[in-house]
């Protein structure tokens, strides 16, 4: 049986393995290095490549390749997709039609207007109708990594096996699902704020730090 004295002790254990390995919290300048360097360089760069005005241009243009091939190439530079993702992403977007899909539904999920839940489930619809070639696309990695770069205020990165671990580690309570769907992710977001407001004192800046933090608790990376 859970019980608060429990909950709190879990999560007070979460914050000290986070500050064994980065004592000043967010702001270390190994944890700059090891966790949050690379993905805020990613995001930089996604802003250089594929920024609101500049993606519309090119969705005007028609170059739904280009798009597709730039989304691509900003991930390769980070390792949250294993290599077997990256391929299946690739495959099915080398042809017209798949990166066509690719390029519109990305862009309605990043910049569109409705809401984060309508465009998580249009997204969603959009990667499970993709090409598949050798493995399937409609991944939470895959699902998930692109919102993430593009715009880390309003999306997370979900690693399922990590983040269950974390969430079992922290005494969250985590509604996980294999196929991507909204409650799951809608439990993951949950989890960040509540991290958040529970290290409200360590400054977290955006989904960055916080699934850095969740990646911490449950990466046998970082032992306990």
């Amino acid at each position: 049986m859970r019980t608060h004295a429990k909950l709190v002790s879990e999560r007070i254990k979460c914050r000290k393995k986070f500050l064994f390995y980065f004592p000043k919290g967010f702001y270390d300048q190994q944890y700059i290095d090891w966790e949050r360097g690379y993905k805020w360089n990613a995001h930089l760069e996604w802003n250089a490549l594929l920024d609101k005005k500049q993606y519309e241009s090119l969705l005007a243009e028609g170059k739904y390749n280009d798009i597709a091939q730039r989304a691509v190439r900003l991930e390769t530079r980070t390792n949250l997709l294993f290599s077997f993702e990256k391929m299946a992403l690739r495959d099915a977007v080398k042809t017209s039609a798949g990166a066509k899909n690719f390029a519109t539904g990305l862009y309605e999920y990043v910049y569109g207007k409705a809401s984060l839940k309508q465009r998580f489930e249009n997204f969603s619809e959009i990667l499970s109708t993709l090409p598949v070639v050798q493995t399937r696309v409609h991944t939470w990695p895959l699902q998930t990594v692109f919102g993430f770069l593009g715009n880390p205020e309003e999306h997370i990165f979900l690693k399922p096996r990590v983040t269950q671990r974390a969430a079992e580690a922290y005494d969250f309570v985590f509604e996980y699902t294999s196929k991507p769907n909204w409650k799951t992710y809608s439990s993951m977001i949950a989890f960040a704020e509540q991290v958040k407001n529970d290290m409200i004192d360590l400054k977290p800046r955006d989904y960055i730090d916080l699934q850095s933090f969740i990646w911490v608790m449950g990466s046998d990376e970082y032992p306990d």
